[in-house]
């Protein structure tokens, strides 16, 4: 008999649901994209009404009617959603504000406790195992910023340890369990809600990236991860708690008691890929369907073109800027006659990875790692162009998933080792996980972009002084 697995992937932009098999191979999916956020007033961003988890419902109800097997057949949800968001609870479970975005202010602060009906505090993983299963419960392993958790015990602070200084009373908090673990069990009223079987035991996971990680076979030093989702950062794995780096965090993992070394990244980064993309808008689509392809794949053939480097122009991708920082902007610099509007796409995703390198290598430097595979995830891995681009800026091959909902998959795997399909995490990755051909880096591009990486690391070191005072003007 097959096994299937169903992994929940609550991303930032979408909820995308699959039904995997024992094997890592997708029998069938849905997906439902996420409500804009809402932003009443500066610094405030916010999911609006209970999106997260009509989003849920809505994927998980596509992916449901279009099983193929005997629904008896599947044996436990892996439950993934959104790391650094911050739920406000009533005590029956149900929400007493809306869902706060990892890009909302509050978040970066210490809870403050300003409604009486708050009765508990959590994340938004939490939140969604209450609404899936009715239990208080939640992953050690997503929370990430400012909650009061030992990240060296996987467990609530002491009262000696500092936990007072984090306002929540204890009582307002979830009880805790490891990646792997149950988290309970789908509830009727989540049945009909989300067409999975009633019953069936929800694992717990990680935080989206430690997840993806996961699904990516992510595992050993020497191999770093590019996550190309809304928020862009390169991760390694590691099994010291390093709290003091300058150029990293260390992140919880997908596998207890271990560690995602995150680098430092870039704010809505593929976000500003598709901000060009729908600038281009009906020109773009009506060319793309002449050639009978989707309007990325059409950017892609055409980015081809363009030599690397795009003839000198330079992307700084500064859309959001830091909240530390908030003078900062995006930048397009160095125009002349040569470029169009696909110069511009090559050199977006040149800055991207461009970026992406001075982090990247910035975190080896301090754990002492070197790298020598490159693994690309996200929706961006999907472009020939963007992936090779990578190959050629790092100088080392770069391979993406066969499977290209990492996210997903990773919480299959959480879920097939809690449900004993295998004896460790390693069996569960090996038989879950495949890649494609490398892409192999192409040595005269390799040392272009390290000269030009030399100048385009410099150049926000000129735009920012500019930006600094622009702000004080236009904001």
């Amino acid at each position: 008999m097959t096994h299937y697995l169903v992994g929940i992937d609550n991303g930032s932009q979408s909820t995308k649901v699959s039904v995997f098999d024992e094997y890592g191979t997708v029998v069938c999916e849905g997906r439902q994209a996420l409500r804009p956020n809402d932003t009443p007033r500066p610094g405030v961003v916010e999911h609006p009404d209970d999106d997260l988890w009509f989003s849920i419902g809505e994927a998980s109800r596509r992916a449901m009617e279009t099983f193929p097997g005997d629904v008896a057949d599947i044996v436990g949800v892996g439950l993934c959603t959104i790391r650094f968001c911050r739920a406000l609870l009533k005590g029956d479970g149900t929400l007493a504000g809306p869902v706060m975005s990892w890009m909302d202010a509050r978040v970066s602060r210490p809870y403050e406790h300003t409604d009486p009906d708050v009765r508990y505090v959590t994340t938004s993983s939490g939140y969604i195992t209450h609404r899936m299963t009715g239990e208080f419960k939640d992953t050690a392993a997503n929370y990430a910023g400012v909650w009061p958790i030992s990240t060296d015990r996987w467990e609530w602070l002491r009262d000696d340890e500092g936990f007072s200084k984090y306002q929540i009373p204890r009582e307002m908090l979830f009880e805790l369990v490891m990646p792997g673990d149950v988290l309970g069990s789908v509830t009727p009223e989540a049945s009909r809600c989300t067409g999975i079987p009633a019953g069936l035991p929800v694992f717990a996971t990680a935080n989206d990236k430690a997840v993806e990680a996961l699904g990516c076979g992510l595992r050993s030093p020497d191999t770093l991860l590019v996550s190309l989702g809304t928020y862009i950062a390169s991760m390694a794995t590691g099994q010291r708690n390093i709290v003091d780096a300058s150029s990293f965090w260390s992140n919880f993992a997908s596998i207890p008691h271990k560690y995602l070394y995150e680098s430092y990244g870039i704010r809505r980064g593929m976000w500003t890929v598709t901000w060009w993309r729908d600038v281009l808008g009906e020109e773009a689509r009506a060319a793309a369907d002449e050639r009978g392809v989707t309007v990325e794949k059409y950017l892609d053939l055409e980015a081809a073109k363009v030599p690397a480097g795009s003839n000198g122009l330079m992307v700084v991708l500064d859309w959001l800027a830091p909240t530390e920082a908030p003078f900062k902007k995006g930048a397009i610099l160095g125009f002349d006659v040569r470029h169009d509007r696909f110069h511009v796409y090559r050199a977006i995703l040149e800055g991207i990875a461009l970026t992406i390198y001075r982090c990247g290598m910035a975190m080896g430097k301090e754990t002492g790692e070197t790298y020598d595979r490159l693994v690309v995830s996200g929706g961006g891995s999907n472009s020939d162009v963007f992936v090779q681009i990578f190959a050629d800026v790092f100088g080392i091959p770069a391979v993406r998933s066969k499977m290209n909902n990492a996210a997903g998959l990773g919480s299959a795997i959480c879920a097939a080792v809690g449900q004993d399909l295998y004896v460790s995490w390693d069996e569960a990755i090996d038989n879950m996980v495949s890649w494609e051909p490398a892409f192999v880096p192409d040595a005269g591009n390799h040392v272009l972009y390290r000269r030009m990486s030399a100048i385009y690391d410099e150049v926000p070191s000129h735009t920012d002084k500019i930006f600094e005072e622009s702000h004080k003007i236009f904001g």
